[in-house]
C-alpha cells in the first residue's frame, strides 16, 4: 500500500509596501498562519519587508509586533538587500508588490532572474510597452516561474481569471464592459445620492483606502485604463496604452502639481462635475465606465448617464460590476459583480495569488 503524504512547503514572503494593502495583508497573513498550516501544509512567513526608504529581514518571520520591530530595527534600503539576504536560500520565494510604483514594476524581470515569484496588485508592469510585457513572459517560462496579478481588475473579483480562462479555451471573446473601478464607482454613487461636494468624496475615498495614493491615478482615468489594457492582453490583443480613449476628470493645470499642492487645490474639481450632475434627467445617474471592444480592438474610459434602473446604474458602495460577452455569452452576458475596491478585498486577493503559488510548487512524497 502507498501512501502519499504532503510535505510541508514553507513560503517565504518579500513584501513591498507597507500603506493600507501592504498592512492588511499581513494581518490577514498572520490571522492565517497556522489555518494554512493545519489545512493545506502550507508554511508562509514574511521574511522581508519594505517601504521606499527602509528594509527589515527576518528569517524566522515577522510577528504581530512587526511595526515596532520595523520602527526600531529597519535599515536603509538597498536596491540588492532582498536578494543579499536570500542569496543561498532554496526556499520557495515570492515577492509581493502592493505599491503603485512604476520604478518597482521595471524590476520584476531582476526579480524573476534571482529566483521570486511574483504578486502584485501593481498594475503598470503589466500596461507597460508590449515589447517589455512579452519579454517577461518569455522569462517567466524560461525560470519556471509564476507571475500572479489577480488584483489588477476588480480587486478580489476574478476578472482576470476568467477573461484568460475564456480566451485560452479558445472562446472567442467579443466586449467587456462595466464599472472598473470601485474607487469611482464609490465616488459617483455617493456624489448621485448625496448633496456633498464630489472634492470632500475624493478625499473620503482617499481616507478610506478606496483610492490609489494618488487619486489622480483615478480621476485621470488612467487605472481605469491600465485595468481595460491588462484584459485586452489577456484577450489576445497586442496594444499599447496611448492606444486608448480616455476622459480626464482632473483639469489640465492640476495635473503636474505635486500630490500635496493637488489635495490643497482639490475644490477646483467641483464646479464641472455638479455641472454634469445639474445636466442628469431624474431617472439617471452618473457612471465611470471602461468599455473593450476586443473584436474592433478599441478601448474607452468615460463618465457617462446611466439609467438608474441599469445595472451600472443600481451599483452600491465601491461594487464593480464587469459584463463579458463572448461566443458562449453572446446574448447574455457573464457577469461579475462585487467588491471593486477597498485594502480588505485587494489584500485578500494577494493571499489568494500567494496560496495559488503555494499550491504549485507544493511537493509530495512516498511512503511504502
Amino acid at each position: 500500500m502507498h501512501l502519499i503524504q504532503q510535505q510541508m512547503n514553507t513560503i517565504h514572503i518579500y513584501l513591498f509596501g507597507l500603506g493600507n494593502v501592504g498592512s492588511t495583508l499581513i494581518k490577514q497573513i498572520l490571522d492565517s498562519q497556522q489555518f494554512f498550516k493545519e489545512n493545506q501544509g502550507i508554511d508562509l512567513k514574511i521574511v522581508g519587508l519594505a517601504n521606499s526608504k527602509k528594509v527589515l529581514t527576518d528569517k524566522d518571520g515577522i510577528s504581530k509586533d512587526w511595526k515596532e520591530v520595523f520602527a526600531e530595527q529597519s535599515v536603509t534600503r538597498n536596491a540588492d538587500h532582498f536578494y543579499r539576504f536570500s542569496s543561498g536560500d532554496l526556499t520557495i520565494r515570492i515577492a509581493v508588490d502592493a505599491t503603485a510604483s512604476k520604478e518597482l514594476s521595471q524590476f520584476y524581470p531582476e526579480l524573476i532572474e534571482h529566483g521570486f515569484h511574483v504578486v502584485t496588485a501593481n498594475k503598470i508592469a503589466n500596461t507597460l510597452s508590449q515589447s517589455f510585457y512579452d519579454d517577461l513572459r518569455i522569462l517567466l517560462q524560461e525560470k519556471e516561474l509564476s507571475f500572479e496579478y489577480e488584483t489588477n481588475v476588480g480587486a478580489g473579483l476574478p476578472i482576470v481569471e476568467t477573461v484568460r480562462n475564456l480566451h485560452k479555451s479558445g472562446e472567442q471573446l467579443f466586449a467587456v464592459n462595466g464599472v472598473f473601478s470601485g474607487s469611482l464607482g464609490y465616488m459617483f454613487n455617493r456624489f448621485s445620492q448625496e448633496e456633498v461636494p464630489f472634492s470632500e468624496i475624493v478625499l473620503d475615498a482617499l481616507k478610506n483606502g478606496f483610492t490609489e495614493p494618488d487619486p489622480r491615478e483615478d480621476l485621470s482615468g488612467n487605472d481605469v485604463a491600465r485595468k481595460l489594457l491588462v484584459l485586452a492582453r489577456e484577450s489576445g490583443l497586442k496594444l499599447e496604452f496611448n492606444d486608448i480613449a480616455i476622459e480626464n476628470l482632473v483639469m489640465p493645470e492640476l495635473r503636474p502639481a505635486s500630490l500635496n499642492q493637488f489635495i490643497d487645490q482639490i475644490e477646483k474639481l467641483d464646479h464641472s462635475l455638479e455641472e454634469k450632475k445639474s445636466q442628469l434627467q431624474p431617472d439617471e445617474v452618473l457612471r465611470h465606465l471602461g468599455q473593450l471592444d476586443v473584436l474592433n480592438k478599441t478601448l474607452t474610459v468615460s463618465l457617462q448617464a446611466v439609467k438608474k434602473e441599469s445595472p451600472a446604474g443600481q451599483l452600491q458602495g465601491s461594487d464593480g460590476f464587469f459584463e463579458i460577452y463572448s461566443e458562449s455569452y453572446a446574448a447574455h452576458p457573464l457577469v461579475i459583480k462585487g467588491a471593486g475596491a477597498g485594502k480588505a478585498v485587494t489584500a485578500r486577493g494577494l493571499l489568494s495569488d500567494i496560496i495559488k503559488i503555494s499550491k504549485a510548487t507544493k511537493k509530495v512524497f512516498q511512503v511504502i
